[in-house]
């Protein structure tokens, strides 16, 4: 019984609503004289709050839509300050070890042209002149 009611609504085409500017218009201004939006949604058949809410954006009633009023505790406040405090702090830090990388990459660029010679490449050779790798036989 269910796949035969699936089968039928896939076949059956969707239904799409235009509503008018003017149908638009008065819906807002009912809304404005105190109706609830969802009191105006089920009065007119309207699918979904969120369409009226859309009219209202596009209208610049925008005093209409219902607000959003965040309570915070001292302590959830705070804690934000100290972790964007500590944001900056990493940022801070970020910029300079990027700072040193660039200084000594430079460095190593400096003393390549002075003594023209690869020191990323020979780094370690003459350190440890007696130990070479071995060659194992298999």
């Amino acid at each position: 019984m269910l796949k035969e009611e699936r089968k039928s609504k896939k076949n059956r085409p969707r239904t799409f609503y235009r509503y008018s500017e003017c149908f638009k218009e008065k819906v807002i201004q009912e809304v404005s004289q105190g109706s609830s939006i969802s009191e105006v949604c089920r009065r007119y058949d309207i699918k979904g709050t969120d369409t009226v809410q859309k009219w209202i954006k596009k209208y610049g009633r925008h005093e209409l839509l219902n607000t959003v009023i965040r309570v915070k505790m001292r302590s959830e406040d705070d804690k934000i300050k100290q972790l964007e405090a500590e944001v900056r702090q990493l940022k801070i830090s970020l910029a300079n070890a990027v700072l040193a990388k660039e200084l000594l990459e430079t460095l190593v660029d400096v003393v390549d042209e002075h003594y023209q010679t690869d020191v990323k490449k020979n780094f370690g050779q003459k350190l440890y002149p007696d130990v070479r790798p071995s060659k194992t036989k298999k």
